[in-house]
């Protein structure tokens, strides 16, 4: 099982970044999505999660009314539409799959699977 982040980069304070995860060696088309990120000497914290059918999702209250998770498509991906950037944004942004086909919540440790990660870096 292998997920994979991409879109990640360098954008300025008050602009835009599209994350996708795709996964590889399975599908994730049953499974819950949470997109996480960890900024250095920081734990990893919650960003947003949304479940298999893309109709419930959860944000950080750090990031409601600026970021947007959803699914489906062509590529099959689960996207992180990240909007009004700041510099407290900057982190290593991760997808997770569940096992379960909703969100198991906030703590990381609920889910199974993990991809490597996209940086993200907002400049001021």
């Amino acid at each position: 099982v292998q997920l994979q982040a991409s879109g990640g980069g360098l954008v300025q304070a008050g602009g835009s970044l599209r994350l996708s995860c795709a996964a590889s060696r399975f599908t994730f088309s049953n499974n819950a999505v949470g997109w996480f990120r960890q900024a250095p000497g920081k734990e990893r914290e919650f960003v947003a999660s949304i479940d298999w059918r893309g109709q419930s999702t959860s944000y950080a209250d750090s990031v409601k009314g600026r970021f947007t998770v959803s699914r489906g498509g062509p590529k099959s991906t689960v996207d992180l539409q990240m909007n009004s950037l700041s510099p407290d944004d900057t982190a290593r942004y991760y997808c997770a799959a569940s096992i379960r086909s909703y969100s198991p919540g906030s703590d990381a440790r609920n889910w199974r699977y993990w991809g490597q990660g996209t940086q993200v870096t907002v400049s001021s």
